[in-house]
Parts: structure tokens; C-alpha cells; sequence
């Protein structure tokens, strides 16, 4: 088939638009006359190169395009007017259908057209310019001619769309793929003016989707106050939540997805609407551990409301509540059995770790380990574990429970034994760790006793110790477990020093210089916090020359130094002869002491022993206490102490091993000063390193910023030592007389 002529460039307009007109028909399905789209290359090029004529020529192709496109949609609109319900939606999706079809094609049609007249039209910034494609859209919803003016009218379109979509809420059956047809026309229809290729939902969202929101909102607001009337609030929660479930498969099967969320914004709606209601119900979910249910009810919120926050703030106070309860009840059950009034550790670290593990259970099960929970999980821990009843005001009370309780556990014969369970259990310790307050006080009595454990030598292993350091040094950095580290440093060079010392003396003295089996251990006095006795000591004869040759050797070995005996925290052995049984004694130096005295007497008096061996009063009293408790000593008349000749141990906690027809007694227990000395000289010790700690921040700080008002001065240092102690303010308080601000002089 030939082309129709190329018309002059002088030709007139309806001549030029008469041939494209013609295919634009036949190729949109409204004639069925086919015609070769080279013409309409022909009539824009014209028979000129003249740029001006090529410019007009296109100008009055696109105007034409558009009247012919409104033309042909009034027709449409104006057959549509006798119309409505599901007939108007079938008319509608039918012309849709058809003039989509055709219009596809006239882009085609047109495509010389829209890459270079178009094209160049809107490079320069001519507004209101659009390929064909897009200038079909925009006809088809314009206000005046079809798809608008449907809708415009009494909202024809939307209502009868929104009827259907509330006869299948009411259980009708009704064709999906016509309500479909018609929402997918919104979305299509919207068009960006700035990029024709991005999608528009404007006109989606003001004529389809505000309508429908309204319209559910207002449907379901209605059944909830009739369910309301009769259900309790988890009841209506689960039948919203079922309503949700419906409409949001009704969007997903018909409708655009960008709904969704105005969806689920109108349902939040509902939900705020009885808040008071829904948090009483929470609660009483966590009270009554009805953890499924909880389960649900987080799922569902946490979907459609924007704020949990009340929620976990409940949360938080029932996990606190929860944790001052189970140490309530711990101390109430001692004060019943008639126990002091000092609390168990290991029964106080089970208390805290059984709230901490059944809360947790709750964030990760219940609440999908969501982050906020788990804060709020951490405020509440970090709330009781150090103000409980057990505390009471003290600050330090919880940091030397958790101490003492890792101290049992890295002793030897200790209940968990080794290996796995050890580690699990040293595992749940840090578990507690990380929300103590005043990390400084384990700190201190964590060093305590593990100077204690090496100098005695009843660690569980040194694996264990190891593993124990290298879970504080994670938590708190290097700095905090240097001293721990050097501890060990010293207990194996002392090993070594003592081996030294052995082979230095084998050479020149006899087997029989050496009756007493001897080992040292030289311990740095800025890493072990072991106090000097204030005694005068009297050290015994029997152990007088191995001494005096150790110190000797150290001091010709290690010149400038000098050795400090701390005879109050040496451990000797002593062997029975004056009975039938044989006797190992596990003793102090002071028992020792003591005892030896009664290889010349068989009685002697409290002030022949204060003589004999230098021990002050009150503590040669509690030694001695401890002797005749073990039934070693007599004690029938006051201050008057006689060797037991009859001595016969029995089962109780002395007997510690038999090995080759010898029992192993340990008289070597804590006195009631040593206890009572510990605790005060930690607090005492506490108290100087945060003074010290303090100085030392603020100097780094103030070198750093150079110029800092006070406030500010304070907040830095309280920031930066916080993760060790809570600083007070008035231990950081400025010095009387200063100006505000405070410059650093190097």
C-alpha cells in the first residue's frame, strides 16, 4: 500500500493532520484502515531543512494529537452518563481496555515524533510538553473528559468500586479482577510532571485510596463498638487482628501496595483509641506469665502502633519488680531459718541470675529480642542488682557478693568442678558483671581474694584463673586486669627464686640443714594488696636459720631490694609425734608459733605466749580460740592453755585427707578480725584510687581541651569514669575561690 503525499510546507493544517489522523484511527481500533507510519515521518520533515518549519510542524502534530485524544474520550464520557454501579465499572474497564490497546500503538506510531521534536522540547524547558504516551494518560484522566469526570461525578467510580469491595467484607461473592482493573487504571493514570517515566500515586491516593480508608475505618469502627460490648480487649485485639489479615490479602490481591500503609495507620487508629486498656491487659499478661499470649499481642502491636514504648517501660518496672522480690524473699527465708543477717553469696548471684534468665527468655521468645526490650531488660537488671534489700544503702555490697561467690567458684573442691560447667558458671558471673554500678569495688575484692587462692594455693587450675582475667579484661579494657596479670608474673618467678635458692645452699650445706621443706614467694608490693603485720613477730627457732640463709641469698641476688616477711599470710605444716595417730597440722604462721612453743611445755599462760611470739593480744586471743575449738589446746582455766595428749580428731570440716595413715587437719581458717579487716581496708582502698582516678581524668581531659568551663569539666570526667564507678559531684567539686572556667597549664 503507497503512502499517502508528503504535503508542501506551505500546505495547510488540516491537510497536514489529515493522513496521521487517519492512522492514529485505524491503528487505535477506532477505523480498521492500516496505513504505513512512514508518512507521518514525511509530513513532519516536510520538503524543507528549515528548522522554524520543522519546530511548527511538530508544534501542530502534538496539539492536534491532543484535541483528536479528548475528542474521542468525550464521546466515551458522554455515553457513560446513564451508568452506575457495576455496569459503569464494566463499561469502564471495557474502554480502558481498548483505548490502553490503541494508545500503545499510537505511541508507536508517533515514536519520530516523541525522540526529536518532543525530546528537544522539553531539554529546553518548555512545560507542559509530554511524549504521546503520556499525553494519553493525561486526556484519559483529565477532569473534563473521561476518567475523572466518571468519578467527579457523585464519585461514581470510587463508590462502585468500594460497594463490591464491602460485598465480599460482607461475604458476597463478586468479580476480583474487575475491581482490579479499575484500581490498577488509578495508578496508571498518575503521572509525574518532572520524569514521565516515574510512577505518580497522587492520583491514585486522592481518588481511590482516601475514599477507602474512610470507607474501612468507618466499617470496622462500627463492629468494634458492637464487639467491644461484649469481649474483653484481648478478644477485640485478635479479632483486629483478624480484620488486618483480610484486608490486608483484599490489598494484596486487588489493589496497589502502597495502601498497606495508610491501611495499617487506620487500624493503629483503632488501637490508640483503647491504649488504656491494652496496657492494663499487658501487665496482666506479665503477671500471670501467660507468655504466649504476650507473644501474640507484641506481634500485633508491634505491626500497627508507632510507639511501644509504654509497653516497655511496664516491662521494665515488672522486671525490676521481679528481681527486689526474689532477694526479698532470699533474705525473708533466712531471717526465718534463724540465719545472720549476712546474706549467702552463691544464693544471692542464683536469685539475680534466675530474674536475669526468665527475663530474658521473655525479650527473645515473647518480644523477638527487639532492641528496646532488651534496654529496658538492662535498666531494670542494672536497677536491682545494685539496690536490693541485701544492699540497702551500700553502694559496694552487690560488686563484693559477686567477688566472694567468683572466689568460691575458682577454688579448688568447689560444688561445679571443672571444664565446661566451670566456664558456664563463670559465664553467668560477667552476666551479672556488666550491670554492676561500682566495677571498682569487685575490682579490688576480686584481687583480694585471688592473692589469697596463689598464696595457698587453692585455685581450681590456672586455666580456670586465666579464663576468669581475660573475661574482665573484654569488659573493661587491659588496664583494669594489668595487676591480676602481674600477680601471676610473680608467682612464677618465685618458683623459679625458690629453685635458685635450693641449688645455691645444696653445695655447701648438709641434708640435715634443710629438715624443713621450704618455698618463698616474693610478691610485688604495688600489685598485691597485702597489708605488713603490725605485730612484732617472733619468728620461731625452728624455721630461724632457713630464713635468715633466704634472706641472705635475695639480698646478695638482688641488691637494693629489700625483703618484707608477711607472716600473716604464710602457711606452714606441722607433724604430730606425741600421739598414737600421726597428724599433718595445715596451720598459720601465728598457730605455728604457737604451737611449737609446746614442744618444751605442756601448759603455758596468754602472757608467756604474748612473749614467746611477739603476736599482738586480740589476735594471739583468736588464734588460740581457733586451737582449742580444734581441741589441739586445752582451755579449762582462764588464760591457761594446756597440749591436748589425748587429742583425737574428729569429722568435721579439719579432716581434709588421708595419706599413708596421717590425716590432714586445716587449722588455718579466717579469724573474725581478718574478715572484718578486709571489708574495711577495700572501702578504705576504694575510697583513695577513686580520689586518685579522679585527678588523673581531669588532668587528661583539661590537657586535652585546654579550656573548660566547670560544668562542663564535670560532665566530660563523669562520662569518661563512669564505666569503672559512678562518680559523686562533690568529690569532683571545683576548689573553693576558682573562677568558673579552668585553663590548663602544661
Amino acid at each position: 500500500m503507497s503512502n499517502p503525499p508528503i504535503p508542501s510546507s506551505s500546505g495547510d493544517t488540516a491537510q497536514m493532520w489529515h493522513g496521521p489522523k487517519d492512522d492514529a484511527e485505524s491503528l487505535g481500533g477506532w477505523r480498521t484502515k492500516w496505513v504505513s507510519p512512514d508518512a507521518l515521518v514525511a509530513l513532519y520533515l516536510g520538503s524543507t531543512d528549515n528548522a522554524s518549519q520543522l519546530a511548527l510542524s511538530g508544534l501542530l502534530l502534538y496539539d492536534h494529537l491532543t484535541e483528536y485524544f479528548n475528542a474521542h474520550l468525550k464521546g466515551l464520557r458522554d455515553a457513560s452518563d446513564s451508568l452506575q454501579g457495576e455496569a459503569l465499572l464494566r463499561y469502564y474497564t471495557k474502554e480502558w481496555d481498548r483505548y490502553t490497546t490503541g494508545a500503545n500503538f499510537i505511541n508507536r506510531l508517533f515514536t519520530y515524533l516523541n525522540r526529536h521534536w518532543v525530546q528537544r522540547e522539553r531539554d529546553e524547558g518548555r512545560k507542559g510538553v509530554y511524549p504521546v504516551y503520556t499525553v494519553r494518560w493525561r486526556s484519559y484522566s483529565g477532569s473534563k473528559t473521561f476518567s475523572l469526570y466518571i468519578h467527579n461525578k457523585n464519585q461514581g467510580l470510587a463508590n462502585a468500586v468500594l460497594r463490591l469491595i464491602e460485598d465480599q467484607r460482607n461475604g458476597q461473592i463478586i468479580d476480583i479482577d474487575l475491581v482490579k482493573k479499575v484500581v490498577d487504571s488509578f495508578v496508571s493514570l498518575g503521572v509525574d510532571d518532572f520524569d514521565p517515566d516515574k510512577p505518580s500515586f497522587d492520583l491514585y491516593e486522592e481518588h481511590f485510596e482516601i475514599p477507602l480508608i474512610n470507607a474501612i475505618e468507618k466499617y470496622y469502627r462500627h463492629e468494634s463498638e458492637l464487639l467491644l460490648a461484649n469481649k474483653s480487649i484481648r478478644e477485640y485485639l485478635k479479632k483486629l487482628e483478624e480484620w488486618l489479615k483480610e484486608e490486608e490479602d483484599r490489598v494484596e490481591r486487588c489493589m496497589n501496595n502502597v495502601t498497606r500503609k495508610a491501611l495499617v495507620g487506620m487500624f493503629a487508629s483503632l488501637i490508640r483509641e483503647h491504649e488504656d486498656a491494652i496496657w492494663k491487659d499487658f501487665q496482666d499478661l506479665l503477671d500471670f506469665e501467660n507468655y504466649e499470649d504476650l507473644r501474640w499481642m507484641y506481634g500485633l502491636l508491634a505491626r500497627i502502633h508507632e510507639d511501644l514504648e509504654p509497653l516497655r517501660k511496664k516491662f521494665e518496672q515488672h522486671v525490676k519488680n521481679a528481681g527486689l522480690a526474689a532477694v526479698a524473699k532470699l533474705i525473708q527465708k533466712a531471717r526465718e531459718g534463724g540465719a545472720p543477717a549476712e546474706v549467702e553469696p552463691k544464693a544471692y548471684v542464683d536469685a539475680l541470675l534466675e530474674v536475669h534468665a526468665k527475663s530474658l527468655e521473655i525479650v527473645s521468645q515473647s518480644f523477638k529480642g527487639e532492641a528496646g526490650f532488651a534496654a529496658s531488660l538492662d535498666r531494670a537488671c542494672k536497677d536491682f542488682v545494685n539496690k536490693n534489700t541485701a544492699t540497702g544503702t551500700s553502694a559496694t555490697k552487690s560488686p563484693e557478693l559477686l567477688a566472694k561467690h567468683t572466689d568460691a567458684l575458682l577454688r579448688k573442691n568447689n560444688k561445679v568442678g571443672e571444664g565446661k560447667d566451670l566456664e558456664d558458671a563463670l559465664n553467668k558471673v560477667m552476666t551479672l558483671f556488666k550491670y554492676i554500678e561500682d566495677k571498682d569495688v569487685f575490682q579490688t575484692f576480686y584481687t583480694i581474694r585471688l592473692s589469697k587462692r596463689l598464696i595457698h594455693g587453692v585455685s581450681a587450675s590456672d586455666e580456670a584463673e586465666a579464663s576468669m582475667i581475660a573475661k574482665l579484661k573484654d569488659a573493661c579494657g587491659f588496664e583494669y586486669t594489668k595487676t591480676l596479670q602481674r600477680m601471676f608474673m610473680d608467682m612464677s618467678l618465685s618458683k623459679d627464686l625458690t629453685n635458685s635458692f635450693k641449688e645455691k645452699m645444696a653445695p655447701t650445706h648438709d641434708e640435715s640443714d634443710f629438715d624443713v621443706d621450704f618455698s618463698v614467694m616474693v610478691l610485688g608490693t604495688n600489685f598485691w594488696p597485702l597489708t605488713a603485720p603490725r605485730d612484732e613477730f617472733v619468728i620461731p627457732k625452728d624455721i630461724l636459720a632457713t630464713d635468715e640463709r633466704f634472706t641472705r641469698f635475695f639480698g646478695h641476688t638482688h641488691q637494693g631490694r629489700k625483703l618484707k616477711w608477711l607472716w600473716n599470710y604464710s602457711k606452714n605444716e606441722l607433724r604430730t609425734n606425741y600421739l598414737k595417730e600421726k597428724y599433718i597440722l595445715t596451720c598459720s604462721s601465728y598457730q605455728m608459733a604457737v604451737l611449737v612453743q609446746f614442744n618444751d611445755y605442756d601448759t603455758l599462760f596468754l602472757d608467756e605466749l604474748l612473749k614467746a611470739t611477739g603476736i599482738g593480744r586480740e589476735n594471739l586471743v583468736q588464734v588460740l580460740g581457733i586451737l582449742v575449738k580444734a581441741r589441739i589446746l586445752i582451755n579449762k582455766e582462764q588464760d591457761k592453755y594446756d597440749l591436748n595428749l589425748n587429742y583425737k580428731s574428729k569429722k568435721f570440716s579439719y579432716i581434709m585427707t588421708t595419706r599413708s595413715s596421717k590425716i590432714r587437719v586445716n587449722l588455718n581458717l579466717p579469724t573474725k578480725a581478718d574478715v572484718k579487716a578486709e571489708s574495711a581496708n577495700v572501702l578504705k582502698t576504694v575510697v583513695e584510687d577513686r580520689k586518685y582516678a579522679i585527678q588523673a581524668t581531669i588532668v587528661r581531659v583539661m590537657k586535652a581541651r585546654k579550656q573548660l568551663k566547670n560544668q562542663q569539666l564535670i560532665q566530660e570526667v563523669t562520662a569518661q569514669i563512669s564505666q569503672r564507678f559512678t562518680p559523686r559531684v562533690p568529690d569532683m567539686k571545683k576548689v573553693e575561690g576558682q573562677p568558673d572556667l579552668f585553663n590548663y597549664l602544661a
